[in-house]
């Protein structure tokens, strides 16, 4: 058996997941950060991506988040995000229209705020990628 370790994805408005992991995996402001039981302790930022971690039975499930921080304690791992979304819960063509229209509205002008959406969706839409590829592989 693999060793494991608590999970806990929070975001604004719930918590996401909480259960035991055998890894995790997230976009760090620095780099990508995988991390497995017995991690050294780190709080640090993250970007808007993914958050990928595996189950012991090897599944693995993956998270949208929009950034926030990540803490990492000896037997729990926790992060915090203002947005979080179930892969699978993510809907395709909204995140093209959100996508469509920052880019529309930031040819038109040059706004740090409109940069940071369009980079929340790109990832969004990454992540949802992601999962409709490993379902698609499923079936």
């Amino acid at each position: 058996m693999a060793s494991q370790f608590e999970l806990r994805i929070v975001s604004a408005e719930k918590q996401i997941f909480n259960g035991q992991v055998v890894s995790v995996r997230v976009s760090g402001v620095e780099g990508e950060l995988g991390i497995y039981a017995g991690h050294t302790p780190l709080l640090t930022a993250i970007k808007p991506g993914m958050v990928k971690y595996t189950l012991e039975d090897n599944k693995e499930e993956f998270i949208y988040v929009s950034g926030g921080f990540l803490e990492v304690q000896p037997t729990i791992v926790t992060v915090l995000a203002d947005i979080a979304i179930r892969g699978e819960e993510l809907d395709q063509q909204r995140i093209i229209a959100a996508k469509r229209k920052a880019e529309d509205t930031l040819s038109k002008t040059n706004n740090a705020e409109l940069s940071a959406k369009l980079a929340r969706e790109i990832a969004k839409l990454r992540v949802y990628e992601i999962v409709n590829s490993k379902l698609t592989k499923k079936r």
